[in-house]
């Protein structure tokens, strides 16, 4: 069959394609708001509550239908990697913000600086809800202490755009720390609201492995014991690189499970159905995307904490030179595409693999994503042809077998 998108936010969440970002609720004003699944993913509801006008723009707009580049880089494209102006090593300049942060810090120290520089009068991320700290919800960070507290990598299912209405409703300069999936959102949508270009002066992200269920977190803590309501604390990663998944209760125990404890079984990642056809893990419609930077792609004890970070645009090329001149960023030495290859490896079979898949997908009847200038088709030639006839066999049967159903 030939490749088809969704045509309906019902039909992009009942065929997995949905990573649960919160553009619907944005969108509607939070008429329609983002809810936890019983199989522990972030969905809207109720799914037919969108007027034509609303489901127009979010289907235009959803990580779930379209996925395209964003760059003023006047460089060639890498074909794994996109345009990137400069990879290289970088890490925090505060040593507790490195620390503290996940891997190097580079996310954290930029979102403090924006702040601290007056380049942005606030910053949209993510951190653990208070009331509920196994769980995420989206903050608007005023001042750099606020970025700093809520640092760290989050695995478990995020919303970040579900306040990006009240951030652009505000009339000031801001930035955005999300998932690449969030920020080609964001992207997209600024076809539909100017607003976004015009107060988005920093779009931030990380290069992502996949965003887990809840049912991953709450696996963790079933294994020792635990309920939700005694947690106090669970940290993924960070006091260290990549630091101890850490999990504190409210009567004074703590648990830890080393990186490799916690991520060592693919099996039991519980990642999104959308994560393993996802078309840009890599952040090309971020200024600045931060990677985690260990030779094979896994960590094989602690470190100081060091980032990859690729500079994709003209914004991102002056933001960090301006915080490595105000101290708050340090950059090392150069990683060159194809050693970039080597830190991340696993992005690399994802993404040559990914037309493939899209193939089988659409031989089962299945909805695919959009992808133009993101290089799958190209990249799907280094398969041979039986690597690509077992990727098509084996996507078609995950499809049949229901396992890109919501």
């Amino acid at each position: 069959m030939e490749p088809r998108v969704a045509e309906s936010v019902a039909e992009i969440v009942a065929s997995g394609l949905c990573i649960g970002c919160g553009l619907c609720e944005a969108v509607t004003e939070q008429r329609v708001s983002m809810r936890l699944t019983d199989s522990g993913s972030l969905r809207p509801a109720p799914i037919d509550g969108f007027s034509p006008e609303e489901e127009t723009a979010i289907l235009a707009a959803c990580p779930g239908t379209t996925a395209s580049p964003r760059s003023d880089l006047d460089v060639p494209a890498d074909p794994v990697w996109g345009r990137v102006g400069d990879i290289r090593y970088a890490w925090a300049g505060h040593p507790d913000v490195r620390f503290e942060a996940a891997t190097g810090g580079v996310l954290t120290a930029l979102g403090m600086h924006l702040l601290d520089s007056g380049q942005a009068a606030f910053v949209l991320h993510v951190g653990a809800d208070p009331s509920a700290p196994m769980r995420s919800r989206w903050v608007i960070s005023e001042t750099s202490a606020s970025v700093r507290a809520n640092a760290g990598s989050w695995y478990g299912p995020t919303a970040p755009l579900a306040g990006l209405g009240k951030a652009l409703d505000r009339g000031q300069p801001f930035a955005i720390i999300a998932k690449p999936c969030d920020l080609g959102a964001v992207h997209a949508y600024a076809r539909t609201d100017k607003r976004v270009d015009d107060l988005v002066v920093a779009r931030l992200t990380m290069v992502c492995g996949g965003q887990s269920r809840f049912e991953k977190s709450a696996d963790v803590i079933d294994e020792l014991g635990l309920d939700e309501t005694e947690v106090s604390l669970f940290r993924y990663r960070g006091y260290g690189n990549p630091g101890p998944t850490r999990v504190e209760t409210h009567d004074g125990r703590s648990f830890e499970l080393t990186y490799n404890e916690m991520w060592d079984d693919e099996a039991g990642w519980k990642t999104e159905s959308r994560c393993t056809v996802c078309p840009d893990a890599l952040g090309e419609c971020a200024d600045v995307a931060a990677a985690d930077a260990w030779p094979g792609g896994g960590p094989t004890g602690e470190d100081e904490g060091f980032n990859g970070i690729m500079v994709r645009s003209l914004a991102g090329t002056a933001l960090v030179q301006s915080a490595v001149d105000a101290g708050a960023l340090v950059i090392g030495d150069e990683i060159t595409a194809r050693e970039y290859d080597d830190l991340q490896p696993h992005q690399v079979r994802k993404k040559v693999a990914l037309s493939a898949r899209y193939a089988g997908m659409s031989a089962a009847g299945h909805p695919v994503i959009a992808t133009d200038g993101l290089r799958v088709d190209e990249l799907g030639e280094r398969l041979t042809n039986d690597q690509r006839a077992a990727e098509i066999a084996g996507t078609t049967r995950r499809v049949e077998a229901g396992r890109y159903s919501s």
